[in-house]
């Protein structure tokens, strides 16, 4: 190599390093917000009646909102959910997010109608049925009839907002409490056992309005907020559901998985439920299905 082209190789790789000593390390991309942190964001700022959201398999929230949310409350939900990006998708529900406190068979309690979930018992032995905590804090006492002339149970613990689960002991005198689940067809579906729901699982429903009704999960862990207060933990599904199903039981087989607290639409068009899981209510009260 001459002196000239020597030079000039020289001088080129020095403008070289200057000029990366000039840009300064690389930039760090931007970190990718946790579900954690953008669900503790929404619980904190968004608690919105007629919202709710959920944590996807894959990692994205999914934030819904219903026919109830105005313009103002609609900008303020989209100034936390603009925040995390793509992380999180915005959808529109129609209908209005609501207790179905009207649902397997009827019960009766002050002036409503609910519905039983799963028949339970202690390890004494005592025999209870778990429903809606919504149905538990509006009525004491529970009846099998619409004029509330056979009583079935008196309510030992209910939890609504928050959960939303309630338990009734049956009375001494109403013996009739087996361990099935009404298919509103002259049959019933014998339930064994309990679990927790996962996404996509085949689930039916059974409710005092619309009898039995199926489909599957589309998501655990969701969080809804009713006029009346937040709840947390739920199920959502593609199952649809109307007033008085509340409590009802939701179910795969022999297994028993949750309890109708309430949802959007309709069993005409369509709909969200969204159910309480029955494992957390059997722990809670040291009960199990049978």
């Amino acid at each position: 190599m001459n002196v000239s082209r020597r030079t000039t190789a020289i001088l080129a790789a020095a403008g070289l390093a200057a000029a990366l000593l000039a840009a300064g390390p690389a930039s760090a991309a931007p970190a990718v917000p946790s579900p954690a942190a953008i669900t503790s964001a929404l619980n904190s700022e968004a608690r919105i009646p007629g919202t709710a959201w959920q944590t996807n398999p894959d990692g994205r929230i999914i934030v819904s909102y219903d026919d109830t949310v105005s313009a103002s409350k609609l900008s303020a939900l989209t100034r936390v959910t603009d925040r995390f990006g793509s992380a999180v998708t915005l959808e529109k529900i129609p209908g209005k997010l609501t207790k179905y406190i009207s649902g397997g068979d009827a019960i009766y309690g002050g002036q409503y109608r609910c519905s039983l979930g799963f028949n339970v018992k202690d390890a004494a032995g005592a025999f209870y049925f778990v429903t809606a905590g919504h149905c538990g804090n509006i009525a004491s006492s529970w009846y099998a009839n619409s004029a509330k002339t056979t009583l079935l149970g008196n309510v030992t613990g209910s939890s609504f907002p928050g959960n939303d689960y309630a338990i009734v002991k049956y009375s001494t005198s109403y013996t009739n409490h087996p361990g099935n689940v009404n298919l509103y067809n002259g049959s019933t579906q014998d339930i064994t056992s309990a679990a927790n729901a996962t996404v996509g699982q085949a689930v039916k429903r059974s409710g005092s309005t619309t009898g039995l009704r199926s489909g599957s999960v589309t998501a655990t862990n969701a969080t809804v907020n009713y006029a009346e207060g937040t709840v947390t933990g739920l199920i959502r599904t593609n199952v649809c559901a109307e007033g008085g199903d509340s409590g009802g039981a939701l179910f795969a087989g022999t297994v028993a998985l949750g309890l109708t607290s309430g949802g959007s639409g309709n069993c005409s068009s369509g709909g969200t439920t969204f159910f309480q899981p029955v494992v957390e209510v059997l722990n809670r009260y040291s009960v199990n299905v049978y």
